[in-house]
Order: structure tokens, then sequence, then C-alpha cells
């Protein structure tokens, strides 16, 4: 495992996050980006990622709707997300991350056979191009969020994964350390965005590190179903903003990076002796 952030795609942002001492960044081209754009500067895109020795470790598109009123596909949003696929093979980016809007007036069965349909396009469309598609467990135009959709759709696609957020299955009162424990081998891509908790309710995003969230059982767990992908902090609070904000990133830098099996390390013997 590495970690990584979220950020933008021109020099400065790869710069940024080589000054941060991270090795990894993530792009959200999202629904009010024109894939197409970004795709034209795959060249530059990549040359950037050599010079700074920062690889893009996971490209994703939130909040398109993706099918239509009718469940139908909406070839303009096939189109976008294909753009993205194309541009993490020029990149060298190992993960592509969407979703699936719900369709009303469609039954749950319906709807996760509609979901089956897309990802089984993109899933065809990635394939040979080393890519891997996982959907997103937020719920942000999309509802393959949890174990009741993945049990289905995920059960259908043996080569679809999850990109795991733990903040979104608590603010679901999910039990979150259930959830990776029951789902870890499919994970492709985490982020690390924290969640801080009040008297039983989402109080704040705050950074990893300085919430509630369980880091050290999310970690043995990731280790435990072999992630060894990209940790992406995610800064989401408006709470942690400006010189605050850019400290708080740096703190959970130093937070996450204990976590993190040196890359060197090797065991001779197993320690666990009976």
């Amino acid at each position: 495992m590495y970690l990584g952030i979220i950020n933008g795609w021109d020099e400065g942002h790869f710069k940024a996050v080589s000054e941060l001492g991270l090795q990894g960044i993530e792009f959200c081209v999202n629904h009010n980006y024109d894939s197409a754009e970004v795709l034209a500067r795959a060249e530059e895109i990549r040359a950037n990622s050599e010079k700074y020795g920062v690889r893009v470790g996971a490209i994703g598109r939130w909040g398109m709707r993706r099918v239509d009123e009718n469940g139908a596909v909406i070839p303009e949003a096939l189109q976008h997300d294909k753009n993205l696929i194309d541009l993490c093979e020029k990149v060298g980016c190992p993960v592509f991350n969407c979703g699936c809007n719900w369709t009303e007036g469609k039954s749950y069965p319906e709807n996760c056979e509609i979901a089956i349909d897309y990802f089984s396009r993109l899933l065809d469309y990635a394939r040979g191009k080393g890519v891997k598609i996982a959907v997103y467990n937020c719920d942000w135009e999309n509802f393959v969020v949890d174990d009741k959709a993945w049990s289905v759709v995920l059960g259908a696609l043996p080569e679809l994964g999850i990109k795991f957020d733990s903040s979104h299955s608590i603010n679901r009162h999910e039990d979150y350390i259930k959830v990776l424990a029951d789902w870890k081998e499919r994970v492709y891509h985490v982020h690390i965005k924290g969640n801080l908790q009040v008297n039983g309710a989402s109080y704040d995003d705050s950074p990893a590190g300085l919430d509630t969230t369980k880091w050290p059982a999310i970690m043995a767990l990731l280790y435990i179903g072999n992630y060894n992908g990209m940790l992406s902090i995610e800064p989401h609070s408006g709470n942690w903003r400006g010189t605050k904000g850019q400290w708080a990133v740096k703190y959970t830098i130093n937070f996450m990076r204990p976590f993190l099996m040196p890359e060197d390390f090797t065991a001779e013997d197993d320690v666990y002796m009976p």
C-alpha cells in the first residue's frame, strides 16, 4: 500500500503532491468536467507523473447520471466513462471509479439488472487495457453502495470491485468494520476520509487521525484482504481549510504512515508459533 491524495491534473498539482512526500495522486473528473478535454492531455499528464515521481493511482467520475428515466444507457455518459478508461490506460492508472444511478419506477431487482448491464459494458471496454473498474460506495448518483446491492451486482460480475470509503458506511449507520471484513477481497481503491461522531451522529468529516474512525481495524482488514493499492487522502470538510487545512493534511500523512508496511520488509520465519 502507498499514500496519495485527491488533486488536479495540472503540473502544479503533481508538484504539490510530490512536495508532500506522497507517491500517488487521484483525479476526480466529475460530471461537471469534459472528459474528452482531460483525455486530450494524457501525454502531458503522463510526463508530469514521471517528472515528479507521482503515479496516478485512480481516476473517477462522480455525480453523473448514467441511465435515463427508463433505465436505458445514456450514450454521452457511457462515452465519458470510456474516455476516462482510455485516460487510465494512457497514464498507467490501474483503477477507474464510477457508479450507477437509481431508476424511479423500476423495482430493486430491475435496477440491479440495469446496473449489471452498465458495468458489464465498462468491464468489456476496459478488458485488455490494464484497468480495473470499481463502484464507489458513495450515493451521489449511485445506489450500488452496500452489501444488499453488492451481493447482487458484484455477485454477477466477478471482475467488478469496490472503491471503499468508511465515512459513507458510517453516515448510513452501517457496521463499517463488518462491511469491510465481508468485502475486503473486492476492494480496488480506498479513500482516507475521517468522520467525527458526536452523540451517535456524524458531526464532521474531520481529517483522518482527528476523528473517531477505527483506522487500525480498517488497516488490519485491508492487510488481511491483501489490498495493495493506493490509500487516497480526501480533504473534505469545510471546517478544515486554509492554513488549518494544510496542517491537517500533513497530520493525516504522519498519522497514516506508521500503518504502512515497509516496501523492503521480508519475514524469514513465521512469528506466530504454535
